[in-house]
């Protein structure tokens, strides 16, 4: 377990604005939900006996919901670099169920998550809304996790994983776990796979901890959502894309991992960089 710096920070509870915030920002994702849902599933129906598992145009529905949501929260997202293009993932350092709205506002991705957030409360319903492939971490059941991921891979989407295997106070990076990538090393997906690292940058609204995004240790995701919705001021969130790595130029899954935590903790800001991974 990370040895966090505020394992018990305290989020106050909203004051009157505070509240008022949330329910006009609720009530605003939830009439975005209530339109693009039907519209997802009619496309879902359409798509699915021509396309199969490949989304071309559920994709622009699903990222279009995710950019009203983080306009609705006001946080404001910046690009450097582009995304990929090629087949493929995309890994990136996880701080916080804000990476789900973020990541998937600015590329049509789908996302690998653990089995357990399929049942988490508003996060789970969109994560499975969204198309997320869940799997379940159990060494035991590695072959059946990479047949799944080849499959989808295969089928031509890009898919985004958090090799960190839980999320942090975004104040740090830390190390990269090596077993999904290991996927991308089979003789079928070697010579025609990428992964793009992706640094993912929160920065607090004036005035709040540097960790207000982070969501770790043992938080609940309630009291975290009602400070994110009764924000008076946003804050913003960097999209740093880097160069894909070709999967073939390395030898094994551990060292295509630490190239790619290398890359993600490096564009980190220098105070961050140094923090234990």
């Amino acid at each position: 377990m990370p040895d966090w710096p505020r394992p018990d920070m305290a989020t106050p509870p909203p004051g009157a604005m505070g509240r008022a915030r949330i329910a006009w920002r609720a009530a605003l994702l939830l009439a975005v939900l209530v339109c693009l849902l039907p519209l997802l599933l009619l496309v879902r129906l359409v798509e699915r006996p021509l396309a199969g598992a490949r989304r071309p145009v559920s994709g622009y529905v699903v990222q279009g919901f995710f950019r009203a949501c983080l306009a609705i929260l006001g946080l404001r997202l910046t690009l450097r670099g582009t995304p990929m293009r090629q087949a493929g993932a995309v890994v990136a350092n996880h701080s916080s169920w804000l990476d789900i709205f973020v990541l998937n506002a600015r590329h049509r991705i789908v996302f690998v998550s653990k089995s357990e957030v399929s049942g988490w409360p508003v996060i789970g319903f969109l994560a499975r809304a969204a198309g997320t492939l869940f799997i379940r971490r159990d060494a035991r059941e590695a072959q059946a996790q990479t047949a799944a991921l080849k499959a989808r891979l295969l089928a031509g989407q890009q898919l985004v994983f958090f090799p960190e295997g839980t999320s942090t106070d975004g104040l740090r990076v830390l190390r990269f776990k090596p077993t999904l990538f290991q996927a991308f090393l089979s003789p079928e997906l070697k010579p025609i796979m990428h992964v793009q690292p992706v640094t993912v940058i929160y920065h607090a609204p004036k005035g709040r901890d540097p960790a207000f995004y982070g969501w770790f240790g043992d938080m609940d995701f309630a009291p975290h959502a009602a400070a994110v919705f009764a924000a008076p001021r946003a804050g913003r969130v960097e999209l740093i894309y880097h160069a894909p790595l070709y999967v073939a130029d390395f030898a094994d899954r551990k060292a295509l991992a630490a190239e790619a935590e290398r890359i993600v903790r490096g564009a980190m800001p220098p105070a961050r960089q140094g923090l234990p991974g």
